[in-house]
């Protein structure tokens, strides 16, 4: 091609729409120029050129039918320029978007093609770019031109609901026009492009209970007050169609399941009005006597109930609770029956909602009555006591057989059987207390001791005499009654001592007294000196009149060494009736004291007297006599050690000479002819230890004789 040719591009673009099995075809034409020069010229199908405005060509977009069937390559343009005189020194190039794979151009005819099925909701347009080029030097004529292929849409997809199914809940009772939920739609269609993406909604399953908005999916309820004890659960099926819904739209369904929630709009029913029970006289306080259930036709929360008794021919004798579990009337015993006494009971009980709903008060009744007959059936019952317990008093220095009381006991029911009584061994396991058979009375098996056991707690029985196996028992509680059968003695134990320079009327000791005895005015102790020894007492008594005493000295000085300890008899007398009294020995030391009259040394004899040897002084002599004897085995056996030890060899030389036999005893000290008692005390100073080795020997032996004699006497 001539450089300075403006080139026209011509692009035509075919469309297919398929009608009664004809298809039709359809051009956009879009024209871009150049100003001056020659160019390419784009022609439509039927060959019309595309006129070219001086400003140049402006490429624009290009439709294309999606979703063709057709059998060869859909065909969407041409490509010429005016210099093209068809000798194939022109090649036609197209890029961008799908070129080569789903566009492709002859580049000798600059025809292009589409070599697929195009699917608008995968990709809704194409962006290619196009020019024309020398063959030989692959120069550019003109410059590269853009252009977009719109994918035009045709309804190929049908409504698809974002759920399916659908739950949704709406009370019951609720008005007309009740909102239930909202249902949605989508159409993958252009919603640019005709109605292929406009969705309606109507219902196909569910009338006439519910309705559905056509253009937004509200559904609705459409009759008022359903009721969901008639019908809880309905099924609504909505269609969602495009093309606004006209003939030749495609569909889409979904399914919604609607239950209707439940209201308190019931009241709770006895199935009867009258109930009756039976109830053995025999049942215990606290015992389900009769059970009754209401029905609600509500359910959870508004179906809870509760029952109370509103009216009774015996008000206290029973009570009545709500099961929360089973929402049944417990009704309980709350006092014992008697058949005897009465054989019926009335009651009448009402039950209501616990949770009533406020919008249905004023037409719903809320409450429901019935009347419940409780008939006491006949038991034999076993004797009755005429108290639960017995309390009993006796004094401690009564008598056996002495009656300390009575019980008293009858058969209830209309027979009157005569009573047996008896003790239950099980409480009275010493056999301290009897009762007679047949009239209840208590007595004494034996004497009593209140200081022993001041109460005494048993069982007395009483059986039906016809019947033995009914039988009740009754506690009987007897308190043992002081009597004053105990004399007062010391509190305590005392140690006390006496400073050899006391002086005289010096208190030395203040002692108080007990008693085992508990008087009514509580205890009064009188203290004094025995009159045995009032004459020539070295101590005097002075009573405090508060249940305590000194003891005071007569004269100004002791002499621990002429008498070491005095014995003091205290008599200490009760104030009760009889008067009790006992003689208290107390025992004062003679001590060497300081000025201040603290103690410093006392007589060891009194300390023994007084005092005695406790268990501790004992076990510490016996752990001294054991460390005293480990010591002296201990020595034995290291002497014995030693021994052992020396050797029997002094020299190597001559072992012969160095044994000696000793077969005769030895004379002591007095015999001089068989060793030098001098040698033997002064070892070293009598010749060499090498040639006097058999008198160090001798020395060695006799040393040790001697150390086991004195030993043996220092033992003695």
């Amino acid at each position: 091609m001539s450089r300075g040719r403006t080139i026209l591009l011509l692009l035509v673009a075919w469309a297919y729409l398929c009608s009664h099995g004809n298809g039709l075809r359809s051009l956009r034409r879009i024209t871009a120029g150049r100003q001056g020069g020659t160019g390419l010229t784009g022609q439509d199908a039927n060959g019309v050129p595309l006129k070219r405005s001086k400003r140049g060509w402006m490429w624009n977009q290009f439709f294309l039918l999606e979703e063709y069937t057709g059998l060869d390559h859909q065909y969407v343009g041409k490509l010429h320029s005016d210099g093209d005189r068809s000798d194939g020194s022109i090649r036609y190039v197209l890029s961008g978007d799908g070129a080569g794979t789903l566009f492709v151009i002859d580049e000798n005819s600059g025809d292009i093609h589409a070599t697929k099925r195009l699917d608008r909701e995968e990709k809704a347009y194409y962006t290619l770019r196009a020019k024309a080029v020398n063959r030989i030097t692959n120069t550019s004529l003109e410059g590269e031109s853009e252009f977009i292929i719109k994918i035009h849409d045709i309804n190929d997809n049908e409504p698809k609901f974002t759920k399916d199914p659908y739950f949704a809940h709406v009370p019951e009772m609720s008005p007309l026009g009740t909102v239930v939920m909202q249902v949605t739609a989508t159409d993958a269609d252009d919603p640019t492009y005709g109605n292929s993406a406009k969705v309606v909604y109507s219902i196909l399953l569910g009338q006439p209970y519910f309705s559905v908005e056509p253009n937004t999916g509200v559904i609705r309820t459409a009759l008022p007050n359903m009721d969901r004890e008639t019908k809880e659960n309905y099924v609504v099926v909505i269609q969602a169609k495009d093309m606004a819904g006209q003939m030749g739209g495609l569909s889409g369904t979904t399914t919604v399941s609607i239950t209707l929630s439940d209201v308190n709009d019931n009241p709770p029913r006895f199935p009867k009005s009258l109930y009756e029970f039976k109830v053995p006289e025999s049942t215990e306080p606290g015992w389900t006597v009769a059970v009754l259930r209401a029905t609600d036709a509500d359910i959870g929360r508004n179906a809870e109930m509760s029952y109370r008794i509103t009216s009774s021919d015996s008000p206290t004798m029973f009570d009545i609770s709500t099961n929360r579990s089973t929402q049944e009337g417990v009704v309980t015993l709350r006092k014992p029956l008697d058949f005897e006494k009465k054989r019926t009971h009335t009651l009448r009980i009402q039950v209501e909602n616990s949770n009533p709903d406020a919008g249905f008060l004023h037409y719903v009744a809320t409450t429901d009555e019935a009347t419940v007959k409780l008939i006491v059936e006949d038991v034999d019952e076993p004797p009755a006591f005429d108290r639960l317990s017995y309390v009993m008093e006796v004094k401690e220095d009564a008598d056996a057989g002495t009656i300390i009381g009575s019980v008293s006991a009858a058969d209830p029911d209309s027979s009157r059987s005569p009573v047996r009584y008896s003790i239950d061994r099980r409480t009275d396991m010493d056999r301290v207390f009897n009762v007679h058979p047949g009239n209840g009375s208590v007595f004494m098996l034996r004497t009593l001791d209140r200081e022993e056991n001041p109460w005494h707690n048993i069982s007395v029985i009483a059986t039906e005499f016809n019947n033995p196996r009914l039988m009740s028992r009754a506690p009987v509680y007897i308190r043992i009654l002081d009597v004053n059968d105990n004399a007062p003695t010391f509190a305590t134990y005392y140690e006390t001592f006496v400073c050899e320079n006391a002086k005289a009327n010096q208190r030395i000791q203040t002692v108080s007294a007990t008693d085992a005895d508990e008087p009514v005015g509580g205890h009064r102790f009188f203290f004094s000196l025995a009159h045995e020894a009032s004459g020539k007492a070295n101590f005097t008594i002075r009573d405090n009149k508060d249940n305590t005493a000194g003891i005071l000295t007569r004269r100004n000085s002791y002499n621990r060494l002429q008498k070491s300890t005095y014995l003091v008899p205290v008599v200490i007398s009760d104030g009760d009736f009889p008067m009790q009294s006992s003689t208290n020995t107390l025992t004062v030391r003679v001590c060497t004291c300081d000025r201040e009259g603290n103690m410093q040394l006392c007589n060891q004899e009194a300390l023994v007297l007084t005092a005695g040897l406790s268990t501790g002084a004992l076990m510490a002599i016996i752990i001294c006599v054991i460390i005293l004897l480990m010591i002296v085995v201990l020595f034995a056996a290291l002497r014995r050690q030693q021994r052992k030890k020396e050797p029997l060899i002094i020299s190597k030389e001559d072992v012969r000479d160095n044994v000696v036999s000793y077969n005769d005893e030895g004379g002591g000290e007095e015999d001089t002819q068989a060793f030098d008692i001098g040698t033997l005390r002064n070892p070293e100073h009598h010749g060499n230890p090498e040639e006097n080795w058999l008198s160090r020997r001798h020395f060695f032996v006799y040393d040790c004789t001697v150390l086991s004699v004195q030993q043996a006497s220092h033992t003695l």
